[in-house]
């Protein structure tokens, strides 16, 4: 008994190693570069279909276009 679950165990580990590989989801890809401001420090980057954002170390979020040009900037304010 013991060695039936351990094989389930195996196969459904192994099924879900190969659906995560095969995942079929359209990437959003990042470009090799992008031209921050003077003196701004990148902390975090995210993006979306069709923009990039960049979370600086000074409280800002620099918002680029796909084209990788800066398209807006907003300061955050902390607590």
């Amino acid at each position: 008994m013991l060695t039936a679950v351990m094989i389930l165990g195996l196969l459904t580990i192994t099924g879900l190693l190969v659906m995560r590989v095969l995942n079929d989801r359209p990437r959003i890809a990042l470009p090799a570069e992008l031209a921050l401001p003077e003196g701004a420090v990148p902390v975090a980057v995210t993006a979306g279909p069709g923009w990039y954002a960049v979370v600086t170390g000074d409280s800002r979020i620099l918002v680029f276009g796909e084209d990788g040009a800066l398209s807006e900037e907003i300061p955050v304010e902390l607590p």
